[in-house]
């Protein structure tokens, strides 16, 4: 994965100086300035290119950690953290606490979270309701429409003090609600371009 970076820093390079030992004469220095936007341009583009195959190399990273599944990586973060600090540190990494979307995304991540942190009862996910009570939102302040409630236990409970959602390997994948300020483990999600 190594090889096109050092081949696009290697074409850069060249380019350059060819472009900088080159002396226009008098005549010509029109048509060199409009040279140099146009390479300018050119390095901009490959910088560019650069980077986004950084954040490509990235993302094969954390998925190879994680799981692939519905255009998404997943990737369970073990140290447990407070709902915010936990989507902050999924945020710093490229993605967001991750939020089921339906049935299957719902049961991959509980899958998911069983293999990789056995024993572990409960994941912060994207679902609040910090805004507005009862009104659930994804870390995006987008409405919600998929949700999995564990109905048995009449979730969510918690009025204003619980406004943060997890998802429950003890209830087979349903959420409750819990005070944003208890540590968890949590889910981080990654789209796929």
């Amino acid at each position: 994965m190594a090889f096109p970076y050092f081949f696009l820093l290697f074409l850069l390079s060249c380019t350059l100086l060819h472009h900088g030992c080159a002396r226009p004469s008098r005549s010509r220095k029109a048509a060199a300035g409009k040279e140099d936007d146009d390479m300018k341009a050119q390095i901009d583009k490959l910088w560019q290119e650069v980077n986004s195959l950084k954040e490509m190399q990235a993302l094969q990273t954390v998925c190879l950690r994680g799981i692939k599944a519905h255009k998404k990586c997943y990737l369970v973060v073990e140290e447990p953290k407070h709902y915010h600090q936990a989507n902050e540190d999924c945020i710093a990494q490229g993605g967001t606490l991750a939020t089921p979307r339906n049935l299957r995304e719902n049961s991959d991540l509980r899958d998911y979270a069983k293999l990789s942190s056995p024993g572990t009862k409960d994941f912060w996910i994207g679902v609040t309701d910090i805004v507005k009570e009862g009104q659930y939102v994804d870390v995006n302040s987008m409405p919600i429409t998929y949700f999995n409630w564990d109905r048995a236990k009449k979730e969510p409970t918690g009025g204003k003090r619980e406004s943060c959602a997890v998802l429950s390997l003890s209830a087979q994948g349903k959420w409750h609600d819990e005070v944003c300020r208890t540590e968890k483990r949590y889910i981080c999600e990654y789209l796929i371009p």
